[in-house]
């Protein structure tokens, strides 16, 4: 970005490493300095709850906020009903009514832990496409949409373009999708006064679509905004740990799981990664990031602290830092673990330690847990594991035990009171 921001909002973007690209930053930025600016995110809802590769772009809905600006959350309960095709191989599953219902249900409890919502000028408002997607009439839509969309536009776009180029089927189900984004941006500007669309970089090209739509039907211009594709420095997507998703809800991944998830940072991420996961000052997270050999730990610990307090509370970060301590530090259980509660009739007269790996979740397959054994990465109250074929029987699970992959990943099992 050459273009030096006036507004707040574009400054903490720009410095804390938000930006890929934007179709007019000093129209934008002109906007952002003369009032409240409306912008939106849209998730579809594909799952119960958003992982970290999402966080990114709600930190930066946040700052919108912070910096005086009008967050929007748009569920797709409409859009998820055809999927998005951006640089997938193959065409998403389909959920039904109920399915996508509790999923958004999901997703509320994440950002209402992140984003203010009320009815101040800058409170975030939660948005549903079904609401003018659902009740489309076709015939109408094609006539006074589709007619705007050219398909030779449309089949360059890379999202597209890449899957064609792989001979991978894309169907006209969804080749619809990113007509029915620009819609929602439409009627979102048109509804609400939203002016910019916000979103990885890999949505450029629906997000052009639907400025100019709007252009096109409502004679207004309005903005978009990407972030890069974040990735680890050492190429892997974010997101996923080795035992997999890194889940924002609660329910679905405990907060010292998540808490682990950012203290195993690696060395070169930590920097970066406070500049767009906490609020620490921007020249606090250089400092933090520069810091090298045993240093850097302590930095990854205030990474892990800030951004589990912020999605968590400041209680859940101190409790996970705690039992990470007891358990590295100590060689303890640790209260906090991830807890694997078995029935008397479960184990029965006895269950294999592959299973409990594989139903603790610290790996996927009982394969994965016995090359796990033979390469002398497991180990059971600490002790290393040996025998793939151990079997632990009511009385052995009387008691917490605890199961570990690797040094960093750990589990306790027990029977259920």
């Amino acid at each position: 970005m050459t273009y030096n921001p006036k507004s707040d909002f574009l400054t903490v973007a720009r410095e804390r490493g938000f930006i890929a690209d934007c179709t007019d930053y000093q129209g934008l930025d002109e906007a952002l300095v003369s009032g409240v600016v409306p912008a939106y995110i849209g998730y579809d809802a594909t799952a119960p709850s958003l992982h970290v590769g999402h966080q990114m772009n709600v930190m930066l809905l946040r700052w919108l906020q912070k910096t005086g600006h009008k967050p929007i959350t748009l569920m797709g309960g409409g859009t998820t009903k055809v999927g998005d095709p951006s640089f997938r191989s193959e065409e998403r599953p389909l959920l039904d009514n109920a399915a996508i219902d509790a999923n958004i249900a999901g997703l509320k409890d994440v950002f209402a832990k992140l984003l203010t919502y009320d009815d101040s000028p800058t409170g975030a408002l939660m948005l549903n496409n079904a609401e003018w997607l659902d009740d489309l009439k076709y015939l109408e839509f094609l006539r006074d949409i589709g007619r705007h969309f050219s398909v030779n536009r449309m089949l360059s776009f890379e999202s597209v373009k890449s899957r064609l180029d792989r001979e991978q089927s894309l169907s006209f189900l969804e080749f619809n999708y990113m007509i029915l984004q620009a819609y929602d941006f439409m009627e979102l500007n048109r509804r609400y006064g939203c002016v910019l669309q916000m979103g990885g970089s890999d949505q450029w090209g629906n997000i052009v679509n639907g400025i100019d739509l709007t252009r096109r039907v409502l004679d207004t211009e309005i903005f978009g905004l990407t972030t890069p594709l974040l990735a680890t420095s050492d190429g892997r997507k974010m997101g996923k740990s080795a035992s997999g998703a890194v889940w924002l809800n609660d329910k679905m991944l405990s907060p010292y799981e998540y808490w682990q998830f950012w203290r195993n940072t690696t060395d070169a991420d930590v920097g970066r990664f406070l500049k767009i996961f906490t609020e620490l000052p921007v020249d606090e997270c250089d400092r933090l990031g520069a810091l090298g050999g045993s240093e850097i730990n302590g930095a990854k610990v205030i990474l892990a602290n800030a951004v589990t307090t912020l999605l968590h509370g400041a209680e859940a970060a101190a409790t996970a830092e705690a039992t990470a301590r007891e358990v590295f530090e100590k060689g303890g259980v640790g209260d906090d673990l991830p807890t694997l509660e078995l029935t008397a009739a479960e184990v029965g007269d006895g269950i294999s330690v592959v299973q409990l790996f594989v139903r603790s979740g610290l790996v996927k397959t009982g394969k994965e847990a016995k090359r796990l054994i033979a390469d002398n990465g497991a180990r059971i109250d600490d002790a290393p594991l040996t025998d793939a074929g151990m079997v632990l029987d009511a009385a052995a699970l009387a008691s917490p035990v605890k199961l570990s992959a690797g040094k960093k990943r750990h589990a306790l099992v027990k029977i259920a009171a």
